[in-house]
């Protein structure tokens, strides 16, 4: 039977009498969800259409007919899969855990890089999330949920579509279906992280997704594992776009490689990493003022901002200037990381002094107007030489690791880390150079003293702190509607 599917491109448009939300914008993930028929099929036009209007690629340039498009339709040709799949980017970019701006941030408030300074009289979720005293109706935290399952969805929608379609070149569907694989396996990736056990949803169909219960944290990196092994599979080393604003086969050996972290799985990741290394795709960018420009070469993966010279949203969030900050400077306890002499803390912090007080902000990204070379970069080389020191400590490889975490140090202007170094030294000094190198770069920090086991280092620094956050609470509202997401995590 053919399925229509609505485009709606004026206001957004009731889809469920019986919301109360009644609009498109409410629409949760199916995972979460109860989705009737109509709003999910429509999900998938709202994805569409966001790609045809403010896609960053802008890969569907034609007349839509009417208010109309069927849904095979979508998948028959080459320009609009390639429409849907840089709708998902946008959507990443726009709001979801890889977004600049508070998504992108809320790791960093939650640990120690950043002090929060918005202040609200009708209370305010983030700022509980700061003070490390988030509950389970935590408002901050259930827009993260959604989000992230609300791209999730739209990668099932894609990944659905693709498999439908017998019009599509092999070539194509391919690389369409290793890319909506990565994105979805790498929303999945933040999500167990920071909620542990959670719903594993590979479809659209509400009917399935509505009762989908947990799987549990250690299986969800199995099923990581083979999705992101797949994805890989099925990618190329050839990037889609020269400038790296759609990730190739190497973005997905990187994930692949944190996953094997995560199960103590060293020497999988290490052969993931040296492959990376040896790529000729990719040269270490030694003038450190340049990381962040978007043609670098050290850059593996980047988002594009919606529109031509926009500015990151890193930029406009952590900027301030001339007065005290009104949201966020760098905490004390991160500017007092940096040693004598690094470069990293001249180049990428900037000190704003009023009267006796003074703060820092994050200054990694520059162009606060006009914007002609900064992307949001999401994976970069420095990560993998950082990682791969990791895992060849963690397997007592301590002289061959070395080289790897003096190559940051060295270019930040810090002497090299001597051959005597302990295995348990080695893995304080790779948590620190982490640190003074990923600060504000989508929750770098929570990830890593996490992966080593050492969340609760933050005792000492943030008060409320408690073992129980290494995980965050799931929605009250999902389990309310969902109550095969129970138990709640422990602690809420």
């Amino acid at each position: 039977m053919k399925t229509d599917i609505l485009l709606q491109t004026g206001p957004l448009m009731k889809t469920d009498p019986a919301s109360k939300a009644g609009t498109l914008c409410k629409l949760k993930t199916a995972a979460v969800r109860p989705l009737r028929s109509r709003v999910r099929r429509t999900a998938l036009l709202l994805m569409l259409a966001l790609a045809v209007f403010t896609s960053c690629e802008k890969m569907l340039e034609v007349d839509m007919p009417g208010n109309q498009i069927d849904g095979n339709i979508v998948f028959s040709d080459v320009q609009t899969a390639n429409a849907a799949l840089a709708g998902l980017y946008a959507g990443l970019w726009e709001s979801s855990p890889l977004s600049g701006d508070t998504p992108g941030a809320l790791l960093g408030y939650y640990t120690d890089d950043l002090d929060y300074f918005y202040t609200s009289t009708n209370g305010n979720a983030v700022a509980d999330i700061y003070l490390n005293q988030q509950v389970a109706n935590n408002s901050t935290v259930e827009n993260y949920w959604n989000s992230a399952y609300q791209k999730i969805y739209t990668a099932n929608a894609i990944l659905e579509g693709v498999s439908r379609s017998a019009a599509l070149p092999a070539k194509d569907r391919d690389r369409l279906t290793g890319e909506a694989l990565l994105m979805r396996s790498l929303l999945y990736y933040y999500l167990e992280e920071l909620f542990g056990s959670i719903p594993y949803v590979t479809t659209t169909d509400y009917k399935i997704n509505r009762s989908l219960g947990k799987t549990t944290q250690s299986q969800v990196l199995v099923r990581l594992e083979q999705d992101v092994a797949a994805a890989s599979m099925l990618l190329t080393d050839t990037y889609p776009n020269t400038e790296r604003i759609f990730p190739n086969r190497k973005v997905a050996e990187l994930l692949l490689a944190k996953v094997h972290c995560l199960q103590h799985q060293w020497g999988g990741a290490e052969l993931l990493l040296k492959n990376i290394l040896q790529s000729p795709l990719y040269t270490f960018q030694n003038d450190l003022t340049k990381v962040f420009d978007k043609s670098g070469q050290h850059i593996l993966w980047q988002l594009k901002p919606k529109n031509p010279n926009d500015p990151t949203k890193e930029v406009q969030h952590y900027y301030f200037s001339g007065a005290a900050p009104a949201l966020n400077a760098l905490s004390s306890n991160l500017m007092g990381s940096f040693d004598s002499g690094d470069l990293r803390k001249t180049n990428w912090t900037a000190a704003v002094t009023v009267g006796a007080n003074t703060w820092y902000r994050a200054n990694k990204y520059k162009n606060r107007t006009t914007n002609p070379n900064e992307y949001s970069v999401v994976f970069r080389l420095e990560e993998v030489y950082l990682l791969l020191a990791e895992v060849l400590a963690q397997q007592d490889k301590v002289v061959e690791a070395l080289p790897y975490v003096n190559k940051t140090r060295q270019r930040a202007g810090l002497a090299p880390l001597p051959a005597t170094i302990s295995k348990a030294q080695l893995l304080d000094e790779i948590l620190k150079e982490n640190r003074k190198e990923f600060f504000t770069e989508m929750g770098h920090r929570f990830f890593d003293l996490k992966r080593m086991n050492r969340l609760d280092l933050l005792t000492a620094i943030k008060p409320n702190w408690k073992s129980h956050h290494a995980l965050w609470p799931i929605p009250q509202k999902e389990l309310l509607l969902n109550p095969n997401l129970n138990p709640q995590n422990p602690g809420y």
